[in-house]
């Protein structure tokens, strides 16, 4: 499915969580994506890390694409002033819509719901559904832990060295913009 401009799907937290620097980083995605003229597509969520995403994206001019669904309207405080706003009945029509209508994905630190997103579009790589770049930001070694449990899967034979392939790790903002560039543009 061609899709146009580049959009990048992003899973992160709706919570903000404890270190200052991963908000700031939400704010560089979101103004390099207006930057580089990269459509946000991402939960719809105006509140912590995936808020503050959308926001600076909207802030910097550039376009947003939301999915939540119904019964996230209020706990999540879905961000109605989006270009486009597509309300889904559950969390897997929401994954396969945003993934869908994105040429990457790029994960965000974020809890159990981040890691079931990543989880869903890296198996869906694993099992030949999908050749988008699937993409970790690992700002100060936050999936470190993640990353190590993928490494001890692997080690015990539970899944193929091929498995890490399939991922980026990126440590800043800069190199996850650079491995998009590569990727989409």
């Amino acid at each position: 499915m061609a899709v146009f401009p580049p959009s990048v799907c992003v899973f992160c937290g709706s919570r903000p969580g404890k270190d200052p620097a991963m908000m700031q980083a939400g704010v560089e995605i979101g103004t390099m994506f207006a930057r580089r003229n990269w459509r946000l597509v991402y939960g719809a969520g105006d509140i912590g890390l995936m808020g503050a995403v959308a926001r600076a994206t909207q802030k910097a001019g550039g376009k947003t694409f939301g999915v939540i669904p119904v019964h996230l309207m209020t706990d999540e405080v879905a961000r109605v002033e989006l270009d486009s706003l597509v309300i889904t009945e559950t969390m897997h029509e929401r994954k396969k819509v945003m993934f869908a209508n994105s040429h990457a994905a790029l994960v965000l630190p974020g809890g159990a719901g981040t890691l079931d997103e990543f989880f869903e579009v890296l198996t869906w790589a694993q099992i030949g559904l999908h050749k988008k770049p699937v993409i970790l930001l690992d700002q100060g070694g936050f999936w470190r832990p993640l990353l190590a449990l993928i490494d001890h899967v692997i080690e015990q034979g539970f899944a193929q060295e091929t498995l890490r392939e399939l991922m980026i790790v990126a440590g800043s903002v800069a190199e996850a913009e650079a491995a998009l560039a590569v990727k989409i543009a």
